[in-house]
């Protein structure tokens, strides 16, 4: 896929100018243009920049279809959550036990500004 072409589309089609990306974003408009003509090629950190000022999630920048894309299929075993094994457990566990020995005024001061924050899974 051409992301360049791809970042261009999307952005014409919401009748967005290069300024109006340079404002929502931060980005410098040359970069922006440097970026739509395929002379830079965007991190992924931009790249969600981008998302976020076009007002799509990430995956739309490079799929096209109507429906975020379906998982594959895992072999005969159940999709674990996040959280239930390994590294992620253990991470989990700690926040769980930092998160107890807050205020209630701070864990919801906390959890408030978390909800601000953009999502990058959903």
């Amino acid at each position: 896929m051409d992301i360049a072409n791809r970042l261009r589309y999307l952005r014409e089609e919401k009748n967005l100018s290069q300024g109006d990306i340079e404002q929502r974003t931060g980005l410098l408009r040359c970069y922006i243009s440097r970026v739509e003509n395929g002379h830079t090629v965007p991190a992924i950190e931009t790249l969600e920049k981008m998302a976020r000022a076009l007002e799509m999630p990430l995956y739309a920048l490079m799929y096209e279809g109507e429906e975020p894309p379906a998982l594959p299929a895992r072999a005969g075993k159940r999709p674990e959550e996040w959280g239930s094994v390994g590294k992620d457990a253990r991470y989990l566990d700690k926040l769980c036990r930092s998160l107890s020995k807050m205020s209630e005024r701070d864990r919801e001061l906390l959890l408030n500004f978390a909800g601000k924050m953009p999502s990058h899974r959903k």
